[in-house]
């Protein structure tokens, strides 16, 4: 199949786009190739993917109009993986015009392409930011996120509400997954790992906020790859079991789906630190912090529906995950 990926330089993106290559796909990756975080990371990757002859990339942001029509018209997508988005929890604080620029009118300019061009199917990026202020654990989709407490987890919520609007409107098949924190080799230097690796490396304090006692269900990224291509066989149907008396958020009588992508097994920060210190074999210096606007004090997928529907769930145990992903760092950075 022909697929565009948008996102592609991006952590999930090059990774998903890696496996559908491998798999014997053609590929068209799209990224803006932003300075949210370093550039050479992101060059980095597309430099892997463009050794393959099956990939095209093209540089170009998800709102300009000119560019994804100009994309659109000449090429003939059977799948849509969109990845590309502003991420990051906390700079929403600082920047959520960002958020709102690139998650919603960004993401309006995809559905609309896909829409008039009757893409068969759309697959994209939601998170486990959406369940918010939710203390129902493990986090199910089949319950309600309407207390999202970052304004990227109000982006992630707007953007399946659309998808929803658009499967009901237009009948464009739709699956957003709710990926929780994902990690592995090629990651993000925002992200909790990545951070505390360099610090720990280059002798420096790590902040640890809520005294470390916060719980994420961190998934090794070559568990979401799995998911994500195992979902892009799935193409929603309209469920005939749907009731507007008990409705149940994760499906529709349109061709509509969510699931949530997560390792079913929350550890907490602390107990990271350790297994991160045991990987590289040097104790961190914790500096101890209270909890952060917008953090949630823990996260916990249900992927019950994600068995059902793919025959898989992610399994990765955080110790090996770890092992991989130091192991990636010390080879990349040569530290």
């Amino acid at each position: 199949m022909r697929i565009l990926v948008t996102g592609a330089a991006g952590f999930i993106g090059f990774h998903i786009a890696r496996r559908l290559l491998a798999d014997g796909h053609e590929v068209v990756g799209l990224d803006s190739v932003n300075q949210y975080y370093d550039v050479r990371l992101k060059e980095a990757r597309l430099a892997l993917l463009q050794q393959h002859r099956s990939f095209e990339f093209v540089r170009a942001g998800l709102a300009d109009p000119e560019a994804m029509n100009q994309l659109f018209d000449r090429c003939d997508f059977a799948r849509v993986v969109h990845l590309a988005a502003q991420a990051g929890v906390r700079y929403s604080l600082e920047r959520p015009d960002a958020y709102i620029g690139s998650n919603v009118l960004g993401f309006l300019q995809v559905f609309e392409e896909c829409r008039y061009r009757k893409v068969p199917y759309l697959v994209y990026a939601s998170s486990s930011s959406v369940y918010g202020g939710s203390t129902q654990m493990p986090f199910s989709v089949q319950k309600g996120a309407d207390h999202p407490l970052s304004m990227y987890g109000v982006t992630k919520r707007t953007n399946e509400l659309m998808a929803h609007s658009y499967s009901y409107l237009f009948g464009l098949p739709t699956t957003g997954l709710r990926f929780f924190t994902v990690y592995g080799p090629w990651g993000r230097p925002d992200m909790v790992l990545f951070k505390f690796t360099k610090a720990i490396l280059d002798d420096r304090p790590i902040d640890v906020f809520n005294n470390g006692h916060m719980k994420r269900d961190f998934t090794y990224i070559d568990d979401v790859v799995e998911s994500v291509v195992r979902i892009m066989e799935v193409i929603p149907q309209p469920d005939p079991n749907w009731s507007s008396d008990h409705p149940d958020p994760s499906t529709s009588m349109a061709p509509f789906r969510l699931y949530n992508v997560g390792n079913h097994d929350p550890v907490e920060l602390l107990e990271v630190i350790t297994l991160l210190e045991e990987a590289l074999g040097k104790k961190a210096k914790r500096n101890l912090l209270p909890i952060q606007p917008g953090d949630v004090p823990a996260t916990y997928a249900d992927v019950e529906s994600l068995e059902r529907a793919t025959g898989f769930r992610p399994r990765t145990p955080m110790r090996e995950g770890i092992q991989r992903f130091v192991q990636w760092y010390s080879e990349f950075y040569g530290s």
